[in-house]
């Protein structure tokens, strides 16, 4: 039988916050800092199709927000919604709709709250080091976790970066 030969050294790390992240606005401005400010010096490159690619791009995001129904006499929960979204306009509108459903809320037997605190905020970013690897660090509201790295330098450089950001401590 013929072995298997190791090809390359993948290594993952992940740094739990003390602190959720509050909001999906505060979340989404963290994204969007990293793609804007590209503070891990990533590179673009020209994708195999030839169209050029950024050097850091959203991968895969999706967002859950979380609805509970009440019983207005007992204030006992008598129901829960999650509702997934691939993006926060979709999140932001899904949450909105089935807070305004008085069908929805009927059928549940109690009114409509949100549960922020429940809610959950996925976003992984695909970054293209100038050594020509590609990484990924991926946001949830309480990690953040780098992937696919191989060499210590980019661990580094996002430990840097984080350590420098209030609310990734």
């Amino acid at each position: 039988m013929a072995d298997f030969v190791q090809k390359t050294v993948n290594k993952s790390a992940i740094r739990n916050l003390t602190v959720p992240i509050a909001t999906v606005t505060a979340f989404n401005n963290l994204i969007e800092a990293v793609i804007n400010d590209n503070p891990f010096e990533c590179v673009g490159y020209t994708g195999s199709d030839g169209v050029p690619v950024p050097g850091v791009i959203r991968n895969r995001e999706h967002y859950t927000a979380k609805v509970e129904f009440f019983d207005d006499n007992t204030g006992k929960r008598v129901g829960a919604v999650s509702l997934q979204s691939p993006s926060i306009t979709a999140f932001n509108a899904n949450a909105a709709e089935a807070l305004a459903n008085a069908t929805l809320a009927a059928a549940m037997g109690g009114d409509a709250e949100r549960n922020f605190a429940g809610e959950t905020y996925y976003c992984q970013l695909k970054c293209h080091d100038p050594s020509g690897d590609d990484y990924y660090v991926t946001f949830t509201r309480k990690t953040v976790r780098i992937s696919s790295y191989q060499d210590d330098t980019i661990r580094a450089a996002v430990e840097t970066w984080a350590d420098a950001v209030p609310a990734l401590e």
